[in-house]
């Protein structure tokens, strides 16, 4: 194993002790705990840290219908090597009734609405039903994400807990090597943060993760985090 290799699953595994440690923590105090995921490369080590946990804490996928189809299956994939209890949440909304007052598509016309309607509203139950919330977001995707906190507290009172938000890709790299983690099927064609397919895009790796995603706008999130950053979207 090269030096920078060794130096950086040194530092994902204390990161990943520590995780662990912050799970059996909440456990301890009767939290109810929920990780989200995407079922991206970079959401992997969460989830095998999440299994290496044990039973308990389910993974709720937000499947929007616009989803590439290398997703659903490499999530499946993925679901069944770590043994996940995965909750597949889909929208209350056909997306034939997904449209604006005068009959245009909302992820073409509108997509803050589509964001809204296919992850933000479905997600919402669960964030009432739980005490905490986990998330694979990292530091380095974006300057919003960079204002975020460890923990922090989220809509309806839940806690957000962030804990790989100061990873970094070669921790990540290390770590996924060292476990046999597999990649995402689309990473190799350029698409470093995979989303809708109508609103995602290959991009340059010299890029911030979050710029392939609805190319042309300003927009980064979904909206799923916008409120925890320093450098909020309007």
């Amino acid at each position: 194993m090269s030096e920078w290799k060794e130096l950086a699953l040194n530092a994902a595994e204390r990161k990943a002790a520590v995780v662990l440690e912050r799970l059996s923590a909440f456990r301890a105090e009767g939290k109810r705990i929920f990780v989200s995921s995407s079922f991206q490369t970079q959401s992997l080590p969460l989830l095998h840290i999440v299994s290496r946990h044990g039973a308990g804490i389910p993974v709720v996928f937000l499947d929007t219908g616009y989803l590439f189809p290398e997703t659903l299956t490499f999530r499946d994939a993925v679901a069944e090597q770590l043994g996940l209890e995965v909750i597949n949440v889909r929208p209350s909304v056909p997306k034939s009734q997904q449209r604006t007052a005068d009959g245009r598509l909302l992820f073409a016309a509108d997509t803050d609405k589509c964001c809204a309607l296919n992850k933000v509203e479905p997600l919402a139950p669960y964030l009432r039903a739980y005490d905490i919330w986990m998330s694979g977001v990292r530091a380095d995707q974006s300057a919003v994400r960079s204002g975020f906190a460890k923990e922090q507290e989220g809509p309806h009172g839940i806690v957000r807990y962030h804990p790989m938000l100061d990873w970094t890709a070669r921790e990540i790299y290390a770590y996924r090597e060292a476990h046999d983690l597999p990649e995402h099927p689309l990473q190799q064609q350029g698409y470093l943060s995979i989303g809708c397919m109508p609103c995602t895009r290959p991009i340059s790796a010299m890029a911030d993760d979050r710029d392939g995603r609805w190319s042309g706008q300003s927009k980064t999130e979904c909206g799923l985090h916008t409120d925890l950053g320093t450098d909020e979207e309007d």
